[in-house]
Order: C-alpha cells, then structure tokens, then sequence
C-alpha cells in the first residue's frame, strides 16, 4: 500500500508539470502564479486520474489477505501546489523541447483509504507529503498541429525524495523504529527502476495516426519484362506500347519504360526502383500506353499489385491480364487486351537507431550530431540517401530575403518552397535519391538563394551555401547538425542526412 501511494503520487507529479507546455522563455515566477491559479483545476483532474489508476490495483488486492473492499474515503490534493525553483531549457537538433524543472511540493492532500477487512473497517491517511523532484520533460516530436507536439516523455536525473506519514487507527506507523527508512529506500529503489533516467514515462498527447509522417522502409525492385497481345490502336493495326510504373499514395512522378514502335508484343527488360513507405498498404500501378505523336496517349490497359502479396529479398513473377480499369464490375474489363509479365522484388531497408531523439550528454546535446551504429554493417550495395532540410538562421540578403534551398547532388537538382520575407525559414522538406553504390567519396552542396517576388533585375541572390562530406552518414546511417553558411556573415542551415541500405 505504501509503494502504491508513492507511485501514483510520481505520476501525479510528472503529469502536472508535462501538461505545462507553455513557451519556456517566461519566468519561473510567472509559471508557478499560473500553477497556483489553474490548481483547483488541476486538482479534480488528476484526483480522477488518480482514481481510474487505482480503481484496478486495488481490485487485485480484492480477495486476498482477508481484504473485502478497498475505496477512496476522501482524495484531494489539498490547496497547496508544486512549486518551481529553478528552470533549465536546452536547444537540440532534433524536433523537440527539453526541460529540467526543480520541484518542491509540501502539499496538504486529505487522501483517506478505506480498507474492509474480516468487516472490520480500518481507515488509512495520508498525511505530511513532500516532494523533492528533478526531472527531464521532452516534448517530442514538434508537430503543426495543436498543441503543436506529439508525446511528453518524462524521466527523473535523480532518486527523488519522498516524505510523508501514514496515519493507521489514529497513530502514525512511520514513527516504528527502522520503518520509516525501509519505506523511504524501497520508494526510492522501486521509482528509480521504473523511471531514473534513460528510462521514461511516455504520455501520448496526440493520436500518432494524425501526426504520423511515413518514412521510407524499403525499396521494390520491378523489372518490365515483356507484353503479349496488346490492343492494336495505330490505323495501320499495331501500337507504340510504353509502360508507366507508381506506388499508391505518392505524388512522386512515374517511372516510365521505353516506346516499342509498332509493337503488339514488346520486350522492355527494364529495371526501376521505387522507395515504400507502406507495404501492407501500398500497391504498384501499371498502365500501358500507346504513344502518340499528337495529342494524349491512349490508355491500353492497367493493373495493380498489392506489395503484401510479396515476400522480402524473393524475385516472384507476374503475369497479369491487363484491364480497362480497376472497377472489377466494369463490363470493359471482359475485354481481351493482352498480358504484361514483370518480375517484382522487395527489399526492407536495415533496421538502424536513427531516432528522433538522441541522448543529451550531460547538460548538452552531442556536438557531432551523429548517431552512431554498432560499426559492423557493410557500406557496399544499393541504398537511398534522404536529405531533410530543416530550416535556416540569420540568412540577409542585401535587396531583399525570400530564401528557398538548393541541392545540388551528382548533377541533380532540387529545391525547396520558397519563405517570403524572413530571416529564418522553416522549410522542414525531405529529398530522396536513390543510389546504387554509397557516397563514400561525394559531397551534396546545398545553396540557400534569395528571389525576387516582382519583376526586376538582379531576381536572384545567394545567401550562402554549405559543402556536406557523405562518407560520415554512411557511416553511421544518421548525422543532425547545423552548418555555418560559406560567404554568409552569421547564417546557419540545419540539415538531417541519412543513409538506408538494404
């Protein structure tokens, strides 16, 4: 019974101090006038709370050493709050907010347990709490939907320290010699078990489904083969077949085949590779087209392929029968127009640590920025390079300051939205390029550029622009930094790189 108190009064605790998202840039003073206000608030939430975690405990206790009943006599936390001492907040790379509050709580709960037991009705108080807490809240990670992040995760620096008496039939059995400071070092063993830091307490704050940005987990592998007696279109009674390939749910452009002139059974053996997000979910999108010189191709059949139909690293082949379109009741569909045979492989990306979050080591957060893997992998092989650009700092033009970002990679370039009139653009875009062999050797330049809204000369000014040597993140999968910007007087970019082999 004791360790249960102290236990959900932790939780009690933790939880008050992670629903106080509010911007840490405000004095601690100003917090704690907040606290004191919203407490008789604050006070029936948690006290409900409190009750839906009990409510199960004390039914295992039901039963067992002659207990009839265990319930709630009274269960507030009185009229005193926690008390902030001191506040310290820390800046990561990462999409997240870290702070370490000092906590004080000599409280004045009235919380009274009834036990029933052999009809014998004994009564439990709490009474005399202290709390002297110092824990490390995250809010993580940074989302644009309110209230603007997705989990809190809690963990405690040190073995908190827990007072109190309980009251038994009138007397306070923390008063038996030797009593008190087994309950004291049980409280703290057990708490630190549950959550001294690195473990954590994680509160989810936002359904993941809403918040949740899918990343790539693998590649598919599809080889076009071949057609086999496709529709004739062309009035001279043959077609010019091409091939369009994409995964549901991607805006990405489509992978297209080579145009076979005058072709009803066209051979291809052309490989592609697309990036999966999703395969239970996703499929692949095949439609064969005859090409015109003029005017839009038209469509000479379709087929899809569920991806869960695949089994990883295994080559199957498909021979399917093309269809006019997906909509099984569609009396078109009973038309003949040919087959087409492709051969489809997919391959899970390895498992890494690229977290969102990496440890802070100490006080401050890892200067490298780089999460490193067990050293034991091979870097040889196929893999896709992801390039997220995060934001910028202190980026000025001279005539004017609408930045977007340029990579430039292997002579491929892609660019970011551009952010009209700021300093410090937030472009939080992802880039992909996929990769037959790692960029043990290369460097990507990324350029931060400045154009002019109107018409004018001069449109456009660069802002800056940053050399990242690869070899680090193929090394260790992941780097998070920020960069200082060559020919920028105080500018910054802040880049995610990460290297994904199969």
């Amino acid at each position: 019974m004791l360790l249960l108190f102290s236990l959900i009064f932790l939780n009690v605790l933790i939880f008050l101090y992670c629903v106080d998202y509010i911007r840490l840039i405000v004095q601690v003073d100003w917090l704690n006038k907040f606290i004191l206000d919203m407490w008789p608030y604050l006070d029936k939430a948690i006290c409900g709370t409190i009750r839906s975690m009990a409510q199960p405990i004390f039914a295992e206790y039901v039963g067992k050493f002659q207990i009839e009943s265990i319930d709630f006599e009274n269960l507030s936390l009185g009229t005193l709050p926690p008390v902030l001492q001191g506040l310290k907040i820390y800046e990561t790379n990462e999409r997240e907010l870290v702070m370490e509050p000092a906590i004080k709580w000599a409280g004045n709960p009235n919380i009274v347990v009834v036990l029933t037991m052999l009809s014998l009705r004994i009564t439990v108080q709490l009474a005399d709490l202290q709390i002297f807490a110092a824990p490390r809240i995250t809010l993580k990670p940074l989302v644009p939907t309110f209230p603007c992040f997705a989990n809190i995760v809690a963990s405690l620096m040190e073995k908190p320290h827990i007072d109190f008496g309980m009251r038994v039939l009138g007397g306070d059995i923390m008063s038996i010699p030797g009593l008190y400071r087994f309950v004291q070092e049980t409280i703290k063993k057990q708490v630190a078990s549950l959550y001294l830091w690195p473990k954590s307490l994680e509160i989810p704050v936002l359904d993941a489904s809403a918040v949740a940005v899918k990343k790539p987990v693998g590649i598919l592998h599809v080889k076009v083969v071949r057609a086999l007696k496709l529709l004739k279109m062309d009035l001279l009674g043959s077609s010019d077949p091409y091939v369009k390939l994409s995964l549901s749910g991607e805006r990405l452009p489509a992978k297209k085949t080579t145009i076979k002139k005058r072709n009803l059974n066209p051979e291809w053996n052309e490989n592609f590779k697309l990036i999966v997000k999703d395969p239970q979910s996703q499929f692949l999108n095949i439609t064969v087209y005859d090409w015109d010189k003029v005017g839009g191709h038209d469509r000479l059949g379709m087929q899809v392929v569920p991806l869960k139909q695949l089994t990883p690293h295994e080559t199957q082949e498909f021979t399917l029968d093309l269809l006019k379109s997906t909509n099984i009741s569609d009396p078109q569909n009973k038309k003949q127009r040919g087959r087409i045979v492709l051969e489809l492989k997919y391959d899970p990306f390895r498992e890494d640590s690229d977290g969102s979050s990496g440890p802070l080591d100490g006080y401050e957060r890892k200067e490298s920025g780089i999460d490193r893997g067990s050293g034991n992998e091979s870097h040889s092989g196929a893999g896709l390079l992801l390039v997220t650009v995060q934001g910028a700092e202190d980026v000025e033009g001279e005539r004017h300051n609408n930045p977007y970002a340029l990579l430039l990679f292997r002579g491929e370039k892609k660019k970011s939205k551009m952010i009209r009139r700021t300093r410090d653009p937030l472009w939080n875009e992802e880039f992909q390029f996929m990769l037959e062999e790692p960029p043990v050797s290369e460097k990507i330049r990324i350029e931060v550029i400045s154009k002019r809204t109107g018409i004018g000369f001069r449109s456009k000014e660069s802002l800056g622009n940053v050399e990242i040597n690869l070899a680090d993140v193929v090394h260790n999968g992941r780097i998070n930094q920020k960069y200082h910007l060559i020919d920028s007087k105080n500018g910054m970019i802040h880049v995610e790189l990460r290297w994904k082999t199969i």
